[in-house]
């Protein structure tokens, strides 16, 4: 009988612990292959590389598509050669964008936008999302400023007021030639040269003069293009009234038919002040026969050349004046003017203008040097209730000297004619 060997006490966990452990599974020849291992590689990266992209896509959509954070339109100037890091900055500065700078870039390669921004001055809309924005920086739909240039005013004048808007830039080489101008509405971006908006306008008048030309009364006594715009720019400056404008021209245009001075206050202004404009006191009586190229009180037909830029308003009046007799008119103190064919008539209304001068208080002092009737326009009788009223012509085709008798006559501003 064999003995047992004896038992030797156990602790608990020695009792869980197997006699012997088994080895280890052995790894298949294919686990173990290369081309295996790196193809497991890739497919995790392929793996990570989705989740990252679509999480990238997701981020990238929300930051184009959600709307900004400008609380009202707002006008930016991006200014020249700026790159995308100054572009972001300057957005982001005037609260445009909120996201940053490398975002803002980002975003301009993700559009494929890198090459196409521009500079200029942008109105962005209110809440604009970041796609807006480099949407509209990259269409260059820049902000077009509206400049109004008035009829009326001389070359020198105009390029005064160019000079003055801060949107233009540069200086204007010379001073254009009277009449050259088309006083109009324009549109300009900022940044434009003076020269660009002088050439612009320039274009402007010789494109409205061509067609107002092709359109004229072929039986008018003016020969020439520049004629018009010589004649025109002084029915401009005679009166401002739409409803006149045509008899205003009618009345010179009958009065260069029949060899008869224009006599217009305005051409008188020119002579002594020339682009200026203005002379800023009523003409006095001895600068109603001083002599000038101008002066169509003492020169026979037209001016060497316009004494201002006439509006497309006044040129059409002047190639297609009203079918009136008309040779003279005068201020009704209404601020209009009184038409008529006939001297007689013509002093009737002076004569009706003066007593209804007297009474009124008027302000105006005269120049000392023996001054003209106080303020004349459009050829018009003296309204000076102490100068001598001028004697009826015997020859209406040759007005007496004697006296201011211009075409018309208005006693609110020194331009015009009196007869």
């Amino acid at each position: 009988m064999s003995e047992r060997p004896p038992i030797s006490p156990r602790s608990p966990r020695a009792a869980l612990e197997p006699e012997q452990v088994p080895p280890p599974p052995k790894r298949s020849d294919r686990a173990r292959n290369p081309f295996v291992i790196v193809g497991n590689a890739i497919f995790t990266i392929l793996i990570i590389l989705m989740i990252g992209a679509g999480a990238t896509y997701y981020y990238g959509k929300q930051t184009l598509e959600s709307p900004g954070p400008l609380q009202e339109d707002k006008i930016v100037n991006i200014p020249a050669r700026a790159g995308k890091r100054d572009i972001a900055d300057v957005l982001s500065r005037e609260g445009v964008i909120n996201v940053n700078p490398w975002v803002f870039i980002g975003s301009v390669f993700a559009l494929k936008a890198s090459s196409d921004l521009k500079p200029g001055e942008y109105s962005f809309q209110k809440s604009a999302s970041l796609r807006d924005v480099i949407a509209t920086i990259v269409d260059g739909k820049v902000v077009q400023h509206a400049i109004t240039i008035p009829e009326g005013l001389t070359s020198e004048q105009i390029v005064t007021r160019l000079t003055d808007n801060d949107i233009f830039t540069g200086s204007v080489r010379e001073i254009p030639r009277e009449g050259t101008l088309l006083p109009e509405t324009y549109k300009f971006p900022r940044g434009t040269t003076r020269d660009q908006v002088i050439q612009r306008l320039q274009q402007a008048q010789k494109r409205v003069l061509a067609e107002i030309w092709e359109r004229r009364n072929t039986d008018s006594p003016l020969k020439s293009p520049d004629q018009l715009v010589t004649l025109a720019s002084i029915v401009e400056k005679e009166t401002g009234r739409a409803d006149e404008r045509s008899r205003v021209a009618a009345v010179f245009v009958n009065r260069l038919r029949q060899r008869m001075k224009l006599q217009s206050d305005p051409t008188i202004i020119y002579g002594l002040v020339g682009g200026k404009g203005t002379l800023g006191r009523p003409i006095k009586r001895s600068e109603i026969t001083q002599p000038s190229p101008y002066n169509t009180y003492v020169i026979d037909g037209l001016p060497p050349g316009p004494i201002a830029n006439p509006g497309r308003a006044s040129l059409e009046a002047t190639a297609n004046p009203a079918r009136t007799r008309d040779l003279f008119f005068v201020a009704d103190g209404t601020g209009g003017h009184a038409f008529t064919e006939t001297y007689d008539q013509h002093a009737k209304n002076v004569a009706k203008l003066r007593a209804s001068e007297k009474q009124i208080q008027n302000d105006t002092v005269e120049p000392a040097d023996d001054p003209a009737p106080a303020a004349a326009a459009p050829g018009a009788a003296d309204t000076n209730p102490t100068a001598t009223t001028p004697a009826k012509p015997t020859n209406q085709k040759k007005p007496p000297r004697s006296g201011r008798q211009g075409a018309a006559q208005q006693t609110t501003s020194p331009p015009v004619v009196q007869r």
